[in-house]
């Protein structure tokens, strides 16, 4: 319908927000105004506006494309490309809708009180669902590494802890210490995974091979995760540059996030034949490793990276990224007793602080000259003077330091929390199977079904 449309709800727009994740300008046209919620003692209430005078006129358009992008990731993308397991796909898909959805709701309410809290009341708006979907994303990535070993509420009860550390820790970086992270190497990628492999840790299972052959793919479901790979590596440049200010910025973090991946992409397709031994491409290198590289550039995607940088970035992330999977993946579970079943580590740990270590770098090396009037939207404080470029690169390795902290205490906290013996889990037998928590329409009793009538003692999750 053509016009505008009256709404009773108080609407104003909040441009406080503290940190550098901002709605680009070149949706202003189309905004969507910000919505006023006021705090009750239990309750959320929207303040209605009582005389017709207040009312606001909206006009119907639609939301910005970069919101839109990076919501089809975290559903879609995230969800697919964890249903690599042959009998774990509605449990893949369907619990990423599920925390996802939870992990929206919550990150509004935290991430409001400290960033959008104001006059006493939260303003959300299109910036904060694009935040929300971040926190989701990280929420997303700790769970790949625990997938297919714990229950329904533990998955609610890790999703309730995390969203709060996340929030702490962006807020900490972002706002206190003026780091600069755009694209989430260090609070979304680095946070997500290393709270992921600290909590799968302490959910050891020394028992596990009771479901080892349900862990594998099959054919199907290895061409359902490429298609969460697909969707992911399509909508990444929107990921990064989605909080990034109108202009050369958000250009050039779009620009470095698309070579970075194209770099990750053939290294990883090269070096997966050259480390199989019959020189056959790997399909769990080519889903996960060649994304790798939006994952290197997330912080210094924003910052005078270069397109040479950004393709020699990628390519370094996913020569790492292949190789841990070959290799690291194997270890990670016979010495140091942690069941990555996602790989988080090899796609997000490891090129999250390589990311982190590139942003390093690149702002050390920030100076007026490069970057012109550009300066004051990468590194405020660098143009007000407030800083030099060596103050803002020790920044950056320092949020690196409080991020590992938060997420490696979190994830031991909620580890304990997750091996509360009210809470259900499935036994060593039953890992990685869909019957226990779903309703399969059409499936026969066979062997990889048999263990499920079988009553063992099992180590608890």
């Amino acid at each position: 319908m053509q016009g505008t449309t009256s709404v009773g709800v108080q609407m104003e727009q909040d441009t406080s927000h503290p940190t550098n994740r901002k709605v680009p300008a070149k949706e202003e046209g189309n905004a969507v105004p910000l919505c006023r919620a006021k705090l009750s003692p239990s309750y959320i209430n929207l303040q209605a506006s009582s005389p017709p005078a207040t009312f606001l006129n909206i006009q119907t358009t639609k939301l910005p494309s970069g919101f839109q992008d990076v919501h089809v990731m975290i559903f879609v993308g995230f969800g697919f490309l964890m249903a690599f397991l042959q009998r774990y796909g509605f449990s893949s898909v369907g619990f990423t809708f599920f925390l996802a959805a939870f992990a929206l709701q919550w990150s509004t309410l935290v991430q409001g009180f400290l960033h959008a809290f104001h006059g006493g009341h939260i303003h959300v708006g299109v910036e904060s669902m694009i935040n929300a979907d971040f926190c989701a994303g990280a929420v997303l990535i700790s769970f790949g590494a625990i997938l297919g070993k714990t229950g329904p509420a533990q998955l609610l009860l890790m999703a309730l802890l995390e969203v709060v550390l996340f929030g702490v820790n962006e807020f900490v970086l972002l706002s206190l210490l003026g780091v600069r992270d755009a694209g989430g190497s260090m609070t979304i990628h680095t946070f997500g995974a290393y709270f992921g492999l600290v909590l799968s840790r302490v959910l050891y299972r020394p028992r596990l091979e009771k479901s080892k052959h349900r862990q594998g793919s099959v054919y199907h479901s290895d061409l359902f995760a490429m298609i969460g790979t697909i969707f992911l590596w399509i909508f990444w440049p929107s990921f990064n540059s989605a909080p990034t200010a109108l202009g050369d910025g958000q250009h050039r973090t779009a620009l470095n996030t698309y070579y970075s991946l194209t770099a990750s992409t053939l290294s990883t397709f090269a070096l997966s034949a050259l480390v199989s031994r019959d020189g056959r491409l790997d399909m769990v290198h080519i889903q996960n490793a060649a994304l790798a590289g939006g994952v290197v550039v997330g912080t210094s995607s924003e910052m005078m990276l270069t397109p040479f940088g950004a393709l020699a970035a990628g390519f370094l992330a996913g020569t790492v990224s292949t190789l841990g999977y070959k290799f690291f993946t194997p270890i990670l579970e016979s010495k140091f007793k942690v069941q990555d079943t996602c790989g988080v580590h090899n796609l997000h740990g490891m090129p999250g602080i390589l990311g982190a270590l590139l942003g390093v770098l690149v702002a050390g090396l920030a100076t007026h000259e490069a970057y012109g009037d550009g300066l004051e939207n990468v590194f405020p404080l660098i143009a007000e003077g407030q800083r030099s470029a060596t103050s803002q690169a020790m920044h950056q390795l320092f949020g690196l330091f409080v991020t590992l902290m938060f997420a490696s205490v979190g994830g031991g906290l909620g580890g304990l929390l997750l091996k509360l013996p009210c809470l259900d889990y499935p036994s060593d037998s039953q890992c990685y199977e869909d019957q226990v928590y779903w309703e399969v329409p059409g499936e026969h009793e066979d062997t990889a079904q048999e263990p499920l009538r079988v009553e063992e003692p099992d180590t608890q999750a």
